[in-house]
């Protein structure tokens, strides 16, 4: 079966018909409780003449957009009726003090069996703009991902004129096979993952792909001013996005608003948003929205392809819900060469947050992680040269645990399921950027957390490495948002690039894009107590291993220690 049209504009989408709102026990005036229900469950997708059976929620692909004001509450119950164990990541959400509902499996929580359920139940407080979900188990992510869109508080309006509409675009990656069967057979024989066959705007291909026609129609009207909310849901590729003969003003990145600025593309990494607003000022006409990769590894194979969607007009002579005519093709967007880091670098250095920022001044956890990928040695591996790839920060390739999930063993105490000896630097110094002995590609494998105390300031130094190659790594810290206070190419000097700070206005995300053969230096307080894991958003690298996570200690008192486990928390089993 084709699954239904997904109304990603809408204000509100009915989870089989119900969304129940009532006044919750906040302080916050009018603020209410939406209450949802995401059953997981296979369904047929017909994308490029072929017929896959993916994983779903509700049936829908991409998944429901669900839509609250800031200082709302969201209790989702998930139903896993599928083949798969599973969970719920909500990315970005600061999830304060309630970090049992952050959704990484064997991090805060195990995973939801096949007929087993958890209802997700957290808070969205101090944050506004466009946010996302997605599963955040095996690759489930590939199809489980929908939009979540945070309103002005209630009372309150955006920092800008009010847009006449609001719509969201979700870029996507489409394989034609079961991309869960993809990473398993990448794991068996060590090689890296096939490609991905497609890209997609809202889970359509568009009609540059042979045996796809069906795009996204996206309509405006001459004169009007739509917010456009832009998602990089896809799995493995940082993405160009851009519109034929219309610029950008963009407003908001991550849920946080920005000063404004004017570009003619976007470049979002995998998990990054991005909010523009767009003026219906061109002539009536129809004009392609379009992506496609940015790959900034060297020698490595990807997804050259170029989705699109249709920004149609309302006022053009014939528009397509005239079928008395015929239409005219879109106008086809320039876009960037799929190696133009320039561009990439003039994009990412544009971003300042609107307001002077709250920047911690002083360090108390100076901290140095190298990203990057690595080989280790497998005679009977498909990687190059007899090699098994791999993937790490401080030369440490994370494990994930499987019998208890890193938050419960803290909590409760038990021993043996990780170790709090992450290191705050790479073991030996060296060139990063440079031509890297091959005795450092070989990284040691471990579950090492990091333990910060409450309320400590910490500033990371995110340093890639060209081992392998070097890459642009879209870096994501879970509960938490972050200043990007500077950025760089090649090694990163503490003597000559403090100098560099932005400690003003920085730009405050939750993901940051490490930029290739070079590196990004980001603040935060440690003011969420938990587990919290920081891991590279693209899906094959968090498979090889690049991630870690901070153990943040309980501060003083309830309102500042992590609440207790809810009672229908998955256990392993």
């Amino acid at each position: 079966m084709e699954l239904p049209k997904h109304p990603h504009h809408s204000l509100f989408i009915f989870v089989f018909g119900l969304v129940l709102v009532f006044p919750s026990a906040l302080s916050w005036k009018d603020a209410v409780t939406h209450v949802h229900q995401f059953v997981i469950q296979e369904a047929s997708v017909k994308r490029l003449c072929k017929t896959q059976h993916v994983m779903t929620v509700n049936g829908m692909y991409p998944g429901p957009t669900l839509e609250i004001k800031n200082g709302d509450t969201l209790s989702v119950k998930v139903i896993n009726k599928g083949k798969y164990n599973v969970t719920i990541h909500w990315h970005g959400v600061r999830q304060m003090r309630t970090g049992w509902a952050d959704g990484p499996e064997f991090v805060t929580q195990c995973p939801i069996r096949p007929g087993g359920s958890y209802t997700y139940r957290f808070t969205v407080r101090g944050q506004e703009g466009t946010l996302w979900w997605h599963a955040h188990s095996s690759w489930l992510r590939a199809t489980v991902y929908g939009a979540l869109l945070i309103q002005p508080r209630e009372g309150t309006n955006f920092p800008f004129a009010k847009p006449d509409r609001q719509s969201t675009l979700l870029l996507g990656e489409w394989w034609n096979a079961n991309p869960v069967d993809v990473v398993r057979e990448a794991t068996r024989t060590g090689a890296a993952p096939n490609i991905s066959d497609a890209y997609t705007i809202n889970g359509q291909p568009g009609d540059l792909y042979n045996c796809s026609t069906q795009g996204f129609f996206f309509s405006i009207s001459s004169g009007e001013t739509n917010l456009l909310r832009v998602v990089n849901s896809a799995m493995n590729q940082p993405l160009f996005f851009t519109i034929a003969n219309h610029k950008f003003t963009v407003v908001g990145a991550d849920a946080s608003y920005v000063k404004p600025f004017t570009t003619s593309v976007l470049m979002l990494g995998p998990g990054q948003t991005t909010d523009v607003l767009i003026s219906g000022d061109q002539p009536a006409g129809r004009y392609y929205m379009a992506a496609r990769a940015y790959q900034s590894a060297q020698n490595a194979p990807f997804d050259n392809t170029t989705t699109t969607a249709i920004l149609e007009y309302k006022s053009a002579a014939c528009s397509s819900g005239n079928s008395s005519c015929s239409l005219t093709n879109p106008i086809m967007p320039r876009l960037p060469a799929f190696n133009d880091t320039p561009t990439v670098t003039a994009f990412s250095t544009s971003f300042r947050s609107r307001e002077r920022a709250l920047v911690p001044a002083q360090i108390d956890e100076s901290l140095f992680f190298t990203v990057g990928l690595g080989l280790n040695n497998c005679p009977q591996c498909q990687g190059p040269n007899g090699t098994r790839f791999t993937a790490s920060m401080n030369n440490v390739s994370f494990s994930l645990p499987s019998n208890f999930s890193l938050l419960q063993a803290h909590i409760q105490g038990i021993r043996g399921v990780f170790t709090s000896d992450f290191p705050a630097a790479p073991p030996r110094v060296f060139d990063y950027t440079g031509n890297v002995s091959r005795s450092l590609w070989q990284p040691a494998t471990g579950t090492k957390l990091y333990r910060l105390k409450y309320g400590s300031r910490v500033q990371v130094v995110l340093q890639d490495t060209s081992i392998v190659t070097p890459e642009n790594h879209p870096i994501h810290l879970h509960g938490y948002d972050f200043y990007i206070i500077a950025e760089g190419f090649g090694n990163y000097n503490p003597k000559t690039d403090s100098s560099k700070f932005n400690l003003v206005d920085p730009p405050l995300r939750n993901t940051a894009a490490v930029p290739v053969g070079g590196w990004a230096v980001i603040r935060f307080v440690a003011d969420n107590p938990g587990v919290w894991l920081m891991h590279c958003h693209l899906d094959v690298h968090i498979t090889w291993g690049l991630a870690m996570a901070f153990l943040v200690e309980d501060g003083v008192g309830k309102l500042e220690a992590i609440e207790p486990p809810p009672e229908d928390l998955p256990i392993c089993s």
